[in-house]
């Protein structure tokens, strides 16, 4: 067995505690510029919604085994990828949408409907794509995978605080008005300083192995990427859509994925390794490309 197949990422209950709570607040501030509409505006897109949702998956678990093929990475870093691309697109979505100027209905419809599907799906999708996974079954059969546990543990961290900034929406949008912008900077400064100070203390293990899973992670974005524009343009979608698909395939709550590893992997180093450098990673990539669709867009318009 390869030496990060054995490494653990360790965290101790307390922190768990507080990174699942930070990580709720995170989806709540999310949920507050959602809205029950949101949803109905599937009629809008039937198309570019079917298309997002096979880009999610179905191709990109896919093309994600045939990486791993490829490559032949450990089983924990395998299973790692697996679980990256079953994970919902990330909640920064929606700006990058709107940063490059593509269409931010579709994002915030899709990226919606990602999330509520989250609980099922997540779950579900990893518990069967991982069964491909070569000479997983040793390390799949050590942890006591459950879906209904899975599911609760998303129910928990991503239906419920959906539902309640929903709710708060609904009932008190003056209220939300004014804290918005707020409450979802602090939630990401909470969340991603909780998860650094952790990380932290494992730093000696995180940097000896982060060389090739930069390189992984890197490859593996760029597939996520190019699945999400690739399908659009051969569904024959408009322009602004298929960079919606993009960022919705490309970008993922790899978060949710780490908590999910820390509570039912017990922080196994491959998957986490994957699943943090993928959380720095895929924001990088999608704030570039959503700045480099920005200005091509601004001198289209100049000339």
């Amino acid at each position: 067995m390869p030496p990060v197949d054995a490494l653990k990422i360790n965290f101790n209950p307390a922190q768990m505690a507080t990174l699942n709570a930070a990580m709720a607040f995170l989806m709540f501030s999310v949920a507050l510029d959602v809205r029950l509409h949101d949803f109905k505006k599937v009629v809008q897109f039937p198309k570019s919604i079917g298309v997002g949702m096979l880009a999610q998956y179905l191709l990109f678990p896919l093309f994600t085994l045939g990486l791993i093929a490829i490559f032949h990475p450990p089983v924990s870093v395998s299973l790692g990828m697996v679980l990256v691309s079953m994970c919902p697109s990330g909640n920064i979505t929606n700006f990058l949408v709107h940063r490059a100027g593509a269409n931010v209905a579709l994002s915030v419809t899709l990226n919606a409907l990602i999330i509520l599907l989250a609980s099922v799906i997540t779950p579900a999708g990893f518990l069967f794509w991982s069964q491909f996974v070569a000479n997983s079954a040793e390390i799949r059969t050590g942890f006591e995978l459950q879906f209904s546990e899975m599911a609760g543990i998303i129910v928990q961290l991503i239906l419920a605080p959906l539902l309640m900034g929903m709710g708060l929406h609904t009932l008190f949008p003056g209220l939300v008005g004014i804290i918005r912008s707020w409450v979802q900077r602090l939630s990401l400064v909470l969340f991603f300083t909780i998860l650094v100070l952790a990380l932290w203390g494992n730093r000696d293990n995180l940097v000896h192995y982060l060389g090739f899973i930069f390189l992984l992670v890197a490859a593996h974005n760029a597939l996520a990427l190019a699945t999400g524009y690739s399908l659009g343009r051969l569904f024959r979608l408009p322009e602004q859509d298929c960079r919606t698909l993009t960022f919705e395939t490309g970008v993922h709550n790899t978060a949710l994925g780490l908590l999910l590893i820390f509570r039912f992997f017990n922080g196994l180093g491959g998957m986490a390794l994957i699943a943090a450098w993928w959380g720095i990673w895929d924001l990088v990539t999608g704030i570039s490309l959503a700045n480099y669709w920005r200005r091509s867009a601004s001198q289209h318009n100049k000339n």
